[in-house]
């Protein structure tokens, strides 16, 4: 099944004994030229890179302030050492966050302080953990770089707040501005400026998608629960990820949302031109390119006359709306005032049960026993709702409100605490499979726990990286595939379609 060991589960999380480089040799495929292109990022790597890289380090520092905050104020505490998924799952010590901050911040103190400095004229930078910018180093840099999913969990446990996520995005975006590209995520951000999705689904594609489903719910309820697209004038655009569109169980979901949708009476469409919902500009730390994905949605409201913007079940494209929208493609001052923008899909479902105006046969999903996965982006970087914590709490709401049995895994495991399935980042490609499955240890962990002692059969999360992430590794370590859904598949499944077609 594997050309690699894959770890042992234990009852509980362990700290594994450090090993030296024995990750060293997994690296992501390298992005080519025609990959490159798109996103203005030199085909292969250029000369005079060292100087450009250390150009580049500087050019960030100065435009990111907390970047340089970050790389000086580590006093090497070990708090992170042991919270990084990957660290506990591979037992690499550059893949403890601490160390894999340090792959950057050498070169940092090298070229950018006194000591560094001072000691490389002396020829001794390591006396202050200072190197020069060499091969070797680079190569440590596409390594491990692509070994950190920027989920964050080492930051909540900081006592500075390090964010290792933003130093991993900068080293990413140093090496693609010297021709060192990932192809997994630049060739995805490449079809969204071609296509306007991640997958290259063109729109006669989707538009035929979105018949078929309108078929298949019609056969299933006998309501024709409309999946409409590119219409004008509606007053709401559905942003979701491009995976609703086709995969399980991501399509479950987005049956759910049209299911809600119908109930609540309103009208909505999505964009052929903006049908995605992701944001791979960010697992590179590019703003620009972040920037150019977001206008697109910017576009589509406008082209579309829409009021209201709403987001699918997409962790990093909820990061990114929550969190930058605004600043990256903003104002959206020709949107409702009375609805926030954006709005995730949770929030919309929410709030229509919190007024009474859904109504669920919660026995629909007895035939499972149900536990929740917190997505990094969501739990850890983002908001929902009007409380502190709404990210946590309103999902599982709605997990409850729709089924019978639900029962939460180990408290260090979940919430802010929570694991990352393994693949975020831009880590959800097949030439990783090694590292994914290892970083995905400690959420399997937690699983087994509620499986073992609560019976729980399927797990529920609201990214489409994750479910991606688990439908591979789940067998891995003894589960199935189908054990992990979507939060609006338990909503489709529940709800009771009172509404009738006009």
């Amino acid at each position: 099944m594997a050309d690699f060991e894959i770890p042992v589960l234990n009852e509980y999380t362990r700290t594994p004994d450090l090993k030296k480089g024995v990750m060293a040799h997994l690296k992501p495929f390298v992005a080519k030229e025609v990959l490159q292109q798109p996103l203005n990022f030199p085909g292969e790597l250029v000369e005079n890179w060292e100087e450009k890289a250390v150009a580049k380090l500087g050019e960030l520092k100065g435009k990111y302030r907390s970047l340089q905050v970050f790389l000086d104020i580590c006093v090497k505490c070990g708090a992170c050492t042991d919270k990084c998924h990957y660290y506990l799952g591979t037992s690499d010590a550059k893949n403890m966050p601490v160390a894999r901050q340090d792959l950057l911040r050498q070169v940092y103190r090298r070229y950018y302080t006194f000591a560094g400095k001072f000691w490389a004229k002396l020829g001794m930078p390591w006396m202050v953990g200072a190197k020069d910018m060499t091969k070797d180093v680079l190569d440590d840099w596409y390594s491990y770089y692509h070994q950190c999913s920027q989920c964050r969990r080492c930051s909540v446990y900081c006592p500075y707040g390090i964010d290792t996520a933003e130093i991993s995005m900068a080293a990413r975006e140093i090496m693609d501005s010297i021709g060192v590209g990932q192809k997994y995520c630049n060739e995805i951000i490449g079809k969204v400026y071609k296509i306007g999705n991640n997958l290259g689904l063109p729109e006669p594609a989707l538009a035929d998608t979105l018949e078929g489903l309108e078929e298949e719910v019609k056969a299933d309820t006998g309501v024709d629960v409309k999946f409409p697209l590119d219409v004008k004038g509606a007053d709401i655009l559905l942003i979701t990820p491009s995976a609703d569109f086709f995969a399980e169980p991501h399509v479950d979901g987005l049956i759910g949302y049209a299911k809600v949708f119908h109930e609540a009476g309103v009208n909505w469409t999505m964009s052929s031109y903006a049908s995605e919902a992701a944001n791979f500009g960010m697992f590179i730390g590019s703003y620009e390119n972040m920037r150019r994905i977001s206008r697109r949605i910017r576009k589509a409201a406008l082209d579309l006359g829409v009021k209201r913007i709403v987001f699918g079940e997409c962790g990093h494209a909820w990061r990114v709306a929550y969190s930058f929208l605004n600043t990256l493609a903003g104002p959206w001052d020709f949107l409702d005032p009375r609805y926030p923008v954006p709005q995730h899909i949770c929030e919309f479902t929410f709030d229509l049960m919190k007024q009474g105006k859904l109504e669920f046969d919660k026995s629909q999903n007895d035939h499972r026993v149900m536990t929740y996965h917190d997505s990094c982006n969501v739990a850890r970087a983002s908001r929902m709702g009007d409380k502190p914590g709404g990210q946590m709490t309103i999902p599982r709401e709605i997990i409850k409100a729709t089924c019978n049995n639900f029962h939460d895994m180990p408290k260090d495991t979940i919430g802010e605490a929570t694991f990352c399935c393994g693949g975020g980042g831009g880590l959800l490609t097949d030439d990783l499979m090694e590292v994914r499955v290892k970083g995905a240890q400690p959420r399997m962990e937690a699983l087994k726990n509620v499986v073992d002692n609560n019976g729980v059969t399927h797990m529920a999360a609201i990214c489409a990286i994750c479910k991606a992430q688990f439908t591979k590794v789940l067998p891995y370590y003894g589960f199935t595939m189908d054990q992990i859904v979507s939060v609006h598949q338990l909503v489709s499944d529940a709800i009771v379609l009172n509404r009738k077609t006009d």
